[in-house]
């Protein structure tokens, strides 16, 4: 598998101008640290737009939704640091899903990344999930450049609770329940398997039209343990 364990935490932001040196510090010295060393979390990356919006896409790899919506990963989103508290205020346009991962596939990370977020009406849901993991990421999986096509459906259950951190971002957040991402080595590869992806889904009952941004990698951590 692409992706590593059953689970993950996709979130999308905006940060305002003001706040920009210090999210990134905080980001890489203490929130991405913070979170991989909570067990059963096993990868987090945070990549940056180079096509679309919102800028900043991060995505954190776990074992499975029970580390997601446990007690210790609560616990930290119920006691944000001194740090978290000075930066989130910044954060504009969040959309943050908690997410099984339905599918996975392809021979490793890439570089650059396609978000294609988008809403399907619930009569649809099961029939289009089944043609993303039977038919359509396999087969996008294996184009020239792509590394990685995975398919995440959002656990409202796990998503919606409201927490202390989410309170410090000041802005609603978004829950998208439906996210494609295709790994590569270039923005031009992934955004050519979006547009495969989205020209195969067109026949699909959708209730919001797709949202899709292109993005680079700017920082992978890992927790060695859970590797």
């Amino acid at each position: 598998m692409s992706l590593s364990g059953q689970a993950a935490v996709l979130i999308w932001h905006n940060v305002l101008g003001e706040f920009r040196a210090d999210f990134h510090e905080w980001h890489n010295r203490e929130h991405m640290p913070e979170r991989l060393a909570i067990a059963g979390f096993r990868r987090g990356r945070r990549y940056r737009a180079i096509e679309g919006e919102p800028e900043f896409f991060n995505l954190y790899e776990a074992d499975g939704l029970e580390i997601l919506s446990g007690p210790e990963y609560l616990s930290r989103l119920n006691s944000p640091t001194p740090w978290t508290k000075r930066v989130l205020p910044g954060f504009r346009d969040v959309a943050r899903s908690i997410c099984r991962i339905v599918h996975t596939a392809g021979v490793g990370q890439g570089g650059f990344v396609l978000t294609l977020r988008f809403e399907v009406a619930a009569d649809q849901r099961e029939q289009t999930t089944e043609r993303l993991a039977r038919t359509i990421l396999p087969t996008v999986a294996l184009r020239p450049g792509i590394v990685g096509a995975h398919l995440c459906l959002t656990d409202a259950g796990a998503s919606d609770v409201v927490t202390a951190e989410a309170t410090v971002r000041v802005v609603p957040t978004i829950v998208p329940s439906c996210a494609v991402l295709i790994e590569g080595i270039s923005g031009a590869h992934v955004k050519s398997a979006g547009a495969t992806v989205a020209d195969a889904l067109a026949d699909t009952t959708t209730t919001a039209p797709f949202q899709a941004a292109v993005y680079y990698l700017e920082n992978c951590q890992e927790n060695l343990v859970s590797v």
